[in-house]
């Protein structure tokens, strides 16, 4: 497996009006209220083009990771641009692949798979995206010293996007500390020893902490509460939410309440659709009219 261009590089095909038609998806489980089709059929109606997103939910058909090969195959045979890929396929998806981003490749995990002149190449957007949200909010943010919780995959992406921001000092904090410990290693191999450590109670991680992001599922609309008791926050610590099932999660509110610089989840959600959006169709998508448009859904669901 070869590496790929960045996310930054433009796909070597760009879309022309006169292709008219792109086909894309996304494969993962309990999907169905995704937004990101939404989004992107939008976006490319913007641009002239019939943009087909189809979502593919592993939960509605009873099957697992074990369906991908034949999903991944059906990419090349029906003439897909493309495909996003979430929970439970970010990892499981790589060995099927041509190739590999850089992104993808430091963070082990693929979120877009691109179809290009007989070739899959596995992306990562999840870090970028939240990365552009981020700056959007918080341009200023002190980043000497970050507690992460929860070390999944929105939670290792963010990790490793922080650092390439220059994020002095990681500390990682997880209900499963091997998870926790194999990030940490990761970060401090990318980005240099000492940069990332675990540590077991989250009290103690913000003793010293400037910002806090949030990566676990705890304030989605099916899961509501707190992640950590509201006397652990402080109005000089920033925190950044990446829940946006409902945006203003009680944890924001709670932030807010006290005086914290925040960031919701939106931008994650929708930075990593721009890195898609312009992967899929070498398009540049509007990110002003993008985000607009995330944020008047997400209004218009019940519960958003």
């Amino acid at each position: 497996m070869t590496s790929a261009h960045t996310l930054a590089d433009k796909p070597a095909h760009t879309v022309h009006a006169g292709d008219r038609k792109v086909l894309v998806g996304l494969i993962g489980a309990g999907i169905q209220r995704s937004l990101t089709p939404a989004m992107h059929e939008e976006e490319a109606r913007h641009h002239g083009l019939r943009l087909h997103y189809q979502l593919i939910d592993l939960d509605r058909t009873g099957a697992g990771i074990e369906a991908l090969p034949g999903l991944i195959q059906a990419v090349r045979t029906m003439g897909f641009a493309g495909l996003n890929i979430t929970y439970p396929c970010k990892q499981a998806v790589i060995p099927l692949l041509d190739e590999l981003s850089d992104e993808a490749r430091e963070m082990g995990a693929v979120n877009t798979v691109v179809y290009r002149h007989g070739r899959l190449v596995g992306h990562n957007t999840d870090g970028t995206g939240w990365a552009w949200g981020f700056r959007r909010a918080l341009p200023a943010a002190d980043l000497s010293e970050v507690v992460v919780l929860g070390t999944g995959g929105a939670g290792a992406a963010i990790a490793h996007a922080i650092s390439h921001l220059g994020a002095t000092r990681l500390v990682l904090v997880d209900r499963e500390p091997a998870r926790a410990q194999a990030l940490a290693d990761a970060l401090n191999a990318a980005h240099g020893a000492g940069r990332a450590r675990v540590e077991a109670d989250i009290a103690r991680a913000l003793q010293r902490a400037s910002g806090l992001v949030h990566a676990t599922p705890t304030g989605m609309d099916k899961l509501p509460g707190l992640p950590l008791p509201v006397e652990l926050l402080r109005p000089t610590l920033w925190v950044a939410e990446v829940v946006y099932f409902p945006l203003e999660t009680e944890l924001l509110k709670a932030a807010r309440r006290i005086g914290c610089p925040t960031v919701d989840g939106g931008g994650m959600a929708v930075g990593q659709a721009l890195g898609a959006f312009e992967l899929f169709t070498g398009l540049t998508p509007d990110a002003h009219r993008m985000e607009a448009h995330f944020r008047r859904l997400v209004a218009q669901r019940p519960g958003g």
